[in-house]
């Protein structure tokens, strides 16, 4: 599976669940019901990669402003949510995460934010498949650390100076 067939996956996972994170999780499911085990473990990797290159200090301040505050377990699901949004928004965020409040078209916290569901969608697809669990993706370890340097989230200041077009569009 190559990189436009991962995100032809996602967005067509999206797309049929009009944008809402637990439907997406199940619609993506039954595509990647559609494939070979092998085909399900690439896409695992892909996602998982994602996942990875995501645990930055910067993207969870940003979650942070758009959630109202982000546990360890809530920057974990955002991830997954984040990846869920397309490629565009994906990266565009890793780019730049004050850019999500242009990427976003709206944000609804209560809703938006968390798809910890669409993080197992591959182990769930392959188990149905296989009645086994999914092999070792044989990815490097993810980071200790979230990646870039530390921002105290509870610093407004610092938060609207780093953040100013997300802080503006989310925050009061």
């Amino acid at each position: 599976m190559d990189e436009t067939e991962f995100w032809e996956l996602i967005d067509g996972s999206r797309e049929a669940a009009e944008g809402d994170p637990e439907e997406q999780a199940d619609a993506l499911v039954e595509r990647l019901l559609g494939l070979d085990p092998d085909a399900v473990v690439d896409f695992a990797r892909h996602f998982e990669a994602r996942y990875n290159r995501a645990y930055s200090w910067d993207l969870w301040a940003a979650a942070s402003v758009l959630l109202g505050g982000a546990s360890d377990d809530a920057f974990d699901y955002f991830r997954c949510w984040l990846i869920g949004q397309g490629r565009e928004v994906f990266e565009g965020a890793l780019h730049d995460p004050d850019q999500l409040a242009e990427l976003l078209d709206d944000f609804d916290e209560r809703v938006d934010g968390d798809a910890e569901e669409l993080g197992y969608a591959a182990d769930e697809a392959y188990e149905q498949m296989t009645g086994g669990v999914m092999p070792d993706l044989e990815l490097p370890p993810p980071p200790r650390e979230p990646l870039g340097s530390y921002l105290d989230f509870d610093d407004e200041r610092t938060m609207a100076e780093r953040f100013p077009t997300l802080w503006d569009r989310f925050r009061p």
